[in-house]
């Protein structure tokens, strides 16, 4: 089900690992920007009527209005299964901690006497939080958008998740729930590339945001690298992916376990397990067997998911070369699942979020470990980061010098200004002292 890929001696490249040696799915973001294209147009031009058509189009569903009225919102947290409420509580409570940390405080510089900088942290003023429901309901993406959010101290935010035939053209109800039990109440009945086009343009229901976050599927990333740059986003969170890193005291009913869990996500879903242990290697496949035939989700994700060349079991001769692989793979989760798993973790440079040891499943960051689970995929964690506080806050330089420091560097900024061949530069220094600078 699950093909091999043997880097093991000379196949080893002596120039370090590229990417595309590894797997990856045959759908990628680049190739999805021209399919989304034409609908991010649309709704800018058409707004509302183009969702409502879309909505028809895509989700199977007729409505009338986008945005989810409150009392869908009440309604829904009022029957929200009591162990639901529960559990999101708790994953709230985990995360409110973990993100409640990473608030930034300003801090000024004293660069002279007279002179300093302080650099102020501001959060964004409005955000879009996509949150994924095709196949599944995630109520999590709710948590792990919101929270970070909220501790940043964003004035404005909206929730958009894909309305539901089922429910009448709704999100689903949990997620509605999350949301109310947040605080959230702007939320919309929107999905895909025509989620992040209404967040980015606005439409007569929705204004206009400054940034984007979410998971969401190829057409969602897709469509926020093409709107970048209008808005803030980010990262191109697209098909989930896991990577495992693991040796021969791994238990490889954990480790198929894991790679089946990410794999039931969505049939692009990848799940890579890098070893140097065939033995290991020999029992996650057997094992992957075993627990797929007592599992759900089978034959439209997993197996395809699994068999896919976006999924693979990597041969290594040893840890050394298993790091450089999980590196250039650059993993939105990745595992560490092998001898002294904390001393090798610390030496991962590229990845959305790592998991160390075998009780430290990516499950559980999904839900409750007080982590953010809005990872960057497809490669982009060797340059990007997962979603947190610092996500929504912008730093702002201050400064503030007196005449006196001005006067003390002014020299030196005329100096530069003239080596750029930008004389108004400096005239704007001079203007200061009487078209004279001390030195100058």
């Amino acid at each position: 089900m699950i093909s091999r890929i043997d880097l093991r001696g000379d196949a080893f490249p002596a120039d370090g690992v590229d990417r595309d040696l590894l797997p990856r799915a045959e759908l990628d973001v680049e190739a999805a920007l021209e399919t989304v294209r034409p609908i991010c147009e649309d709704v800018k031009h058409r707004g509302t009527a183009a969702l409502i058509d879309y909505a028809e189009k895509f989700d199977g569903v007729t409505i009338d209005r986008v945005r989810v009225p409150a009392e869908a919102l009440t309604r829904a947290l009022a029957e929200l299964d009591p162990k639901v409420r529960a559990a999101l509580e708790e994953s709230i409570r985990r995360a409110r901690l973990v993100h409640g940390e990473q608030r930034r405080t300003d801090h000024t510089t004293q660069v002279v006497p007279g002179g300093t900088v302080t650099e102020r942290w501001v959060p964004v003023e409005r955000v879009g939080l996509y949150v994924p429901g095709g196949r599944s309901v995630y109520p999590s993406s709710v948590v792990m958008n919101v929270v970070p959010a909220q501790e940043a101290k964003v004035g404005s935010m909206a929730v958009a998740s894909p309305p539901q035939k089922e429910f009448g053209g709704l999100p689903h109800p949990t997620i509605l729930a999350a949301c109310a039990l947040l605080g959230v109440d702007e939320v919309y009945a929107a999905g895909g590339a025509q989620a992040v086009a209404m967040f980015a343009f606005g439409t007569e229901e929705c204004r206009p945001v400054s940034m984007v976050t979410g998971p969401g599927n190829i057409w969602v990333a897709a469509a926020k690298r093409l709107l970048k740059g209008r808005i803030g986003i980010d990262a191109e969170a697209g098909p989930t992916e896991i990577a495992v890193l693991a040796d021969a005291t791994a238990d490889p009913v954990h480790v198929a376990a894991d790679l089946i869990s990410q794999a039931e996500h969505d049939p692009l879903a990848a799940a890579v397990l890098v070893t140097d242990s065939v033995d290991l290697a020999e029992a996650v496949e057997k094992e992957l067997e075993r627990q797929i035939a007592a599992t759900k989700h089978v034959e439209d994700r997993i197996a395809p998911a699994l068999s896919g060349r976006q999924s693979g079991i990597v041969l290594v001769d040893g840890i050394e070369q298993g790091l450089q692989v999980v590196d250039a793979y650059a993993a939105e989760h990745l595992e560490i699942q092998t001898a002294d798993a904390a001393a090798v973790a610390a030496r991962v440079r590229n990845a959305g979020a790592v998991f160390v040891g075998a009780y430290a499943p990516v499950s559980l960051g999904d839900y409750a470990a007080g982590s953010n689970h809005v990872l960057p995929t497809g490669g982009c964690a060797c340059h990007s980061s997962g979603l947190s506080v610092q996500s929504f806050l912008r730093g702002i330089h201050v400064v503030d010098y007196t005449r006196e420091a001005l006067a003390e560097i002014a020299p030196h900024v005329v100096t530069l200004a003239d080596a750029e061949d930008l004389p108004a530069h400096g005239a704007a220094v001079r203007a200061r002292f009487d078209w004279t600078v001390p030195g100058s």
